[in-house]
């Protein structure tokens, strides 16, 4: 049996992961899918002050209240922020990071770094009543969707699960400066075949950290996999555990 902690991107919660949740567990695994500070059932506890750091202590403090071990953790977009640091605190926990359609940072970079378009997100923010709270982005047209979700009937599902983001989130860097963290193995999931129109995505390099060669893995699917692909999916997520 693996320990999957499946962590939610920008936006979300811990909700978008209920069609992965049941078939891994079916599986024989344990599965654990919370929800950051600011979104789902803690989403009355969004404030400026919640921040990238706010939610690397959720997901350490729960590897540790929960004593878990060998884990798969797995970061969707904004939250491959969240699992880098959250694995540089908690190294000997994790068994593999998984780093799904996900930002992928190197040691101080801000969202801003990886995904430069952010930004503008943050710019918005400022310049609104707020000062602070970026909304969810808009649907787009097909293929793009909402998240890359284009059934109306998932989309109104899905519309019911977002919350706004903190600009905090997108503006503290990450730390990857524990050189056990290095020897973390780490699997690239590239959500493909709908991206937006000028989508650049970060090269992977070749080589892994730890001096292995880098393991990528493509699913045709729209961003939000784990809605519209869950199956497909959690077929790649057990090849690892």
């Amino acid at each position: 049996m693996s320990t999957y902690l499946l962590v939610h991107g920008a936006w979300h919660s811990g909700q978008c992961w209920e069609r992965v949740v049941p078939l891994l567990t079916a599986a024989g695994h344990r599965v654990l899918a919370p929800s950051l500070t600011g979104h789902g059932d803690k989403a009355h506890l969004l404030s400026r002050e919640v921040g990238l750091d706010t939610h690397v202590d959720d997901v350490v403090g729960l590897i540790v209240e929960e004593d878990l071990t060998d884990v798969v953790l797995v970061g969707h977009s904004y939250a491959g922020l969240v699992v880098s640091s959250a694995a540089n605190q908690v190294p000997d926990r994790i068994a593999q990071l998984v780093y799904l359609d996900a930002m992928v940072p190197v040691d101080g970079e801000r969202a801003t770094d990886v995904l430069p378009v952010t930004q503008a997100l943050i710019d918005l923010a400022v310049r609104s009543g707020s000062g602070w709270r970026i909304p969810p982005m808009p649907e787009l047209p097909p293929p793009g969707g909402l998240f890359g979700v284009t059934d109306p009937a998932d989309i109104a599902w899905l519309r019911t699960t977002l919350s706004d983001q903190s600009a905090l989130c997108l503006q503290q860097p990450v730390r990857l400066d524990n050189p056990a963290v290095n020897e973390i193995p780490r699997t690239h999931i590239h959500c493909v075949g709908s991206e937006p129109e000028g989508f650049e995505r970060r090269p992977v390099p070749a080589t892994q950290p730890n001096g292995t060669p880098a393991q990528v893995w493509e699913l045709t699917s729209g961003h939000d996999c784990m809605i519209t692909t869950p199956a497909e999916l959690t077929d790649l997520l057990l090849k690892l555990g």
